[in-house]
């Protein structure tokens, strides 16, 4: 049956019946205070079996103890290849906590003021969430070569665009969840990953949910996922989260052309030596080495890494560009990472540092975010320009 409006409270709290289970979905913006109060007024006087809160585990850690960011293995992030997915996490942190101290609410206030009421009045508390990062590594994994352009261009398009927020804008965002806001605009502009951001997460959910224990289950979750959690509700269907919860393996083409274009190089090479000499061959060698080194450095040089990595990336690219599975800008950062460590201070101001372009670089933390962007564009732009020169030759 429809959900409506619960006794008095406003339009952003709704009820549902469902075998015999009441649902109370809770709608917040994660940075309206307003929100924070409205959940603490619905579980105070509801008084539900179990309080659901649109968190998993890491996240709702890191929202209580404040220090997510200082007990980051950034070290182990690198090896792990998982930068790309952790600067997308860090982009959300920031632009809520932009649009948080614009409104003076940390993100998360509401979800962790659902914490404390549901501990004050010895209500069990259910962290429903999926794990973010699994949620961006499997769009990033659904995502085309040109989606993942696309997201990277936005993402620095995002970095250096801080837009004046007017009256009209608070108020849409006090209205409106932030987090689901950001996924859906994503999702409009890349509808290959829609599926992922959105449709998924919803059904995460709202499975979570169904799975609480109780007969009256409060939810507080953004307002934005109201619409999918009550269409799964309804639906009465079973959704398998193990499904969902798991990172696709690399499909068979994607390491079939990830091997494939070096192998078709150094064939290459081979048959330019065979062809017309081993002259010849060691000159687009050279140019090989030389269309790979220069761009990688440049990146290096005008992230200002530090001197033994700019040295090293004109022998590192070449090398890397022709092994898929070690790339130049995860080696690189790595080699960032151990000669200039990080400050702890710089952990804790992350989510804003990362939204000052400044910052990039004076921030040593956050050079290691430019030493991979840069040094990355630099080697796959020379892979290209060497390739191209490589089989002109040949042909």
């Amino acid at each position: 049956m429809e959900s409506a409006p619960v006794r008095d409270y406003p339009a952003d709290v709704h009820v549902l019946e469902v075998d015999g289970r009441e649902f109370i979905l809770v709608g917040t913006a994660h940075v309206s205070r307003e929100s924070a109060d409205l959940v603490a007024e619905v579980i105070a006087k509801e008084r539900p079996d179990t309080v659901c809160i649109e968190l998993d585990a890491q996240r709702f850690e890191a929202l209580s103890n404040r220090r997510g960011w200082q007990d980051l293995d950034l070290k182990q992030v690198i090896r792990k290849k998982q930068l790309a997915p952790l600067m997308m996490n860090l982009l959300i942190a920031s632009h809520q906590k932009k649009l948080g101290g614009t409104l003076g609410v940390l993100p998360g206030t509401e979800l962790m003021e659902a914490a404390r009421v549901a501990k004050e009045n010895d209500i069990p508390v259910s962290l429903c969430d999926r794990d973010v990062r699994v949620t961006l590594r499997r769009a990033w994994s659904s995502m085309t070569l040109w989606n993942k352009t696309e997201l990277l261009v936005e993402l620095l398009r995002s970095i250096v665009d801080r837009p004046e927020i007017d009256e009209e804008e608070l108020r849409r965002i006090r209205d409106q969840d932030v987090l689901s806001d950001l996924m859906r605009e994503l999702g409009e502009a890349l509808p290959a990953v829609k599926t992922t951001l959105i449709d998924e997460r919803d059904g995460f959910l709202a499975q979570k949910i169904k799975q609480s224990s109780g007969e009256r289950i409060v939810a507080v979750v953004g307002a934005g996922h109201i619409e999918g959690i009550r269409e799964a509700l309804q639906s009465g269907k079973e959704i398998d989260l193990e499904a969902i919860n798991e990172i696709p393996p690399v499909t068979p083409i994607v390491k079939w052309i990830g091997w494939g274009v070096p192998a078709l190089i150094i064939a290459a090479l081979i048959a330019i030596g065979v062809q017309k000499g081993a002259a010849v061959a060691g000159e687009n060698l050279l140019y090989w080495i030389v269309a790979n080194g220069v761009p990688t450095t440049i990146g290096a040089i005008v992230a200002l890494a530090h001197p033994l990595v700019i040295f090293s990336a004109f022998a590192v690219a070449p090398v890397t560009s022709l092994i898929p599975v070690i790339g130049a800008g995860y080696v690189l950062s790595f080699m960032q990472a151990y000669l200039q460590p990080p400050k702890v201070i710089e952990f804790e101001h992350l989510a804003d540092d990362f939204g000052e372009v400044r910052r990039w670089w004076q921030s040593r933390l956050l050079r290691i975010f430019l030493v991979f962007l840069l040094t990355t564009f630099g080697s796959l732009l020379g892979t290209f320009a060497g390739g191209a020169e490589i089989f002109s030759n040949l042909f």
